[in-house]
């Protein structure tokens, strides 16, 4: 018989086993502790990486809040990332706690709630993320104005708002409990609701792919005005040029290499299939919420500057330090 994933494993788990105290039918019952689930190594695996990803976000999180300097909208839309990746890491340590320990349903349809709505902020804020580069480039002049800040409001506030009533609809009654027929590879959520968010999905990934594209052919004029203006050699303006455009295509390499395959399989699968098939593509998803710290983070020289001064207590003065604006890449 074919295995579903373990993201709601007490679907035919109940509280406990009841058995009689004596042989009437009329007495009382006692309940008994339910037998242990088997462990499935996959969601040990799971349970490690959203520990790995909690600790990576939350000195993230900790930073930005921390640093009054920390409080323009570049950091802002990285301090969303961090907090909805955060999210996504203790829910994947709740997932695995509450399925192996408490075995409720509610509790269940809490944490899968937590999930979906947790990895549906943190592509929100990469789109976020992607659109601030972009403006930051195009109107460069006018992008250090209240504009952008109301701007950076307006787009945390649709993100958390669309991430928050994605999580809901599990919760709120939209799931599989009672209708197998209608689930999904991800169980409680239902096919439609699955559909849903893969859909989504695709299309935030087209609009991050047009905007790298337009931020390229920017960057490539820029890169051209700046070598014809300070009269540069062709290589160094190839060598520029290279640079920028590989280090956004590794930024929408690594986000789809992570969600693509589990988005695919999202709308090709059904609760039929085996259990492994959802585990080897949602467990690349997770690992987008690891590298996200890596790539919007850590590689930036002011969050570089703090680590190194909570690390070792002082600054170097051999380390290299300019302000970033969103538009470095």
């Amino acid at each position: 018989m074919k295995e579903e994933v373990r993201l709601n494993a007490t679907e035919d788990q109940q509280p406990g086993w009841f058995l009689p105290s004596n042989g009437s039918s009329n007495s009382l019952y006692l309940s008994e502790a339910p037998p242990p689930l088997p462990l499935n190594p996959w969601d040990v695996v799971l349970c490690v990486s959203g520990t790995i990803i909690s600790c990576e976000n939350a000195i993230v999180v900790a930073i930005i809040f921390y640093t009054p300097a920390f409080r323009n909208p570049m950091f802002l839309l990285i301090g969303s990332l961090a907090t909805a990746d955060l999210l996504a890491g203790l829910g994947l340590i709740f997932h695995f706690a509450f399925v192996y320990c408490i075995q409720s349903q509610v509790v269940n349809l809490i944490t899968v709630g937590l999930l979906v709505c947790s990895f549906t902020a943190s592509v929100g804020s990469l789109l976020a993320i992607t659109i601030d580069r972009y403006l930051s480039l195009y109107n460069a002049l006018t992008y250090y104005s209240e504009r952008t800040v109301t701007r950076t409001y307006i787009m945390l506030i649709l993100t958390w708002g669309v991430s928050i009533c994605f999580g809901l609809l599990p919760v709120m009654g939209w799931n599989c409990l009672k209708d197998h027929s209608t689930c999904s590879i991800v169980k409680p959520l239902t096919k439609n609701n699955l559909i849903i968010l893969s859909i989504s999905f695709f299309m935030i990934f087209a609009m991050m792919l047009q905007l790298y594209v337009q931020i390229c052919k920017i960057v490539c004029r820029h890169a051209q005005q700046i070598a014809l203006q300070r009269h540069f050699l062709a290589t160094s303006h190839y060598v520029t040029t290279r640079k920028g455009i590989s280090t956004l295509a590794v930024i929408l390499g690594t986000f789809a290499s992570c969600w693509l395959p589990f988005a695919i399989y999202c709308l090709l699968g059904d609760y039929t299939y085996p259990a492994l098939y959802t585990y080897m593509t949602i467990l690349p998803a997770t690992y987008n919420s690891m590298i996200n710290p890596v790539i919007y983070a850590f590689r930036n020289q002011e969050i570089q500057k703090v680590l190194w001064t909570i690390c070792c207590g002082c600054i170097s003065s051999t380390m290299p330090f300019r302000s970033r604006s969103p538009s470095d890449v």
